[in-house]
């Protein structure tokens, strides 16, 4: 009983904080802004709730700095922009340092050259599309190709190893890649900025990092 207590109250407290902040997207900005800082460290209690006793450093690690991320880009200026994207940029690397140990186990060299052909042309489609130079371009760039190399992780994962736990991990991981690529197309002027593209872009980042973190856990 005490241990269901244990995962329930911080899964309802995150759960709670999502419906408020994705209602926020739609009709109260403020309280958007307001709750989002706590998304990340909610679901990084209830994920430590869930472990089990497993080693999840990297899980929690990924998990906070989303929340330094999602801190940042509250404010507004590149800088803050650009801070926010190297948070993300190192929670993306723990990930890749969590799934990829597992899944690249003896690639080839070909797989490689062919997962960093695919993303060299994914990165150029994107650079083109949206217009993207200045000082923007190549942390755009890095940020963009540490993004797809956290899919392919988890695409190789499901692909090589028997383990359920991939499923969630995929999913999160391209629900990851579709809000960044809605927040570059905002950016750049590709899309507006509306309460319903907020909204888009928060329930499919929530969802990402709640996926990314399920599978995380139940790694064997």
């Amino acid at each position: 009983m005490d241990t269901y207590r244990n995962r329930a109250i911080p899964g309802l407290f995150f759960f709670i904080a999502a419906i408020l902040n994705l209602a926020g997207c739609l009709w109260a900005p403020a309280l958007a802004d307001a709750v989002k800082p706590t998304l990340m460290p909610l679901l990084a209690l209830y994920t430590l709730a869930c472990a089990g006793g497993k080693d999840i450093r990297l899980l929690l690690a990924a998990l906070l700095f989303g929340c330094v991320g999602d801190i940042l880009l509250l404010q507004d200026g590149l800088l803050f922009f650009v801070g926010g994207m190297v948070a993300f940029f190192l929670g993306h690397l723990c990930y890749i340092f969590l799934f990829g140990s597992r899944s690249w186990r003896d690639m080839p060299l070909k797989g490689w050259l062919i997962a960093f052909s695919v993303i060299a042309v994914l990165l150029a489609g994107l650079v083109f599309a949206l217009h993207i130079k200045g000082v923007l371009l190549v942390p755009m760039i890095l940020y963009g190709t540490v993004l797809m190399l956290l899919v392919f992780s988890a695409f190789m994962g499901l692909a090589s190893l028997s383990d359920a736990a991939w499923r969630p991990i995929l999913a999160g991981a391209l629900l990851f890649l579709v809000s960044d690529a809605m927040i570059a197309a905002q950016t750049f002027g590709a899309i507006p900025t509306t309460s319903l593209t907020h909204f888009l872009v928060m329930l499919t980042y929530i969802a990402a990092q709640t996926l990314l973190a399920t599978g995380g856990r139940q790694l064997r």
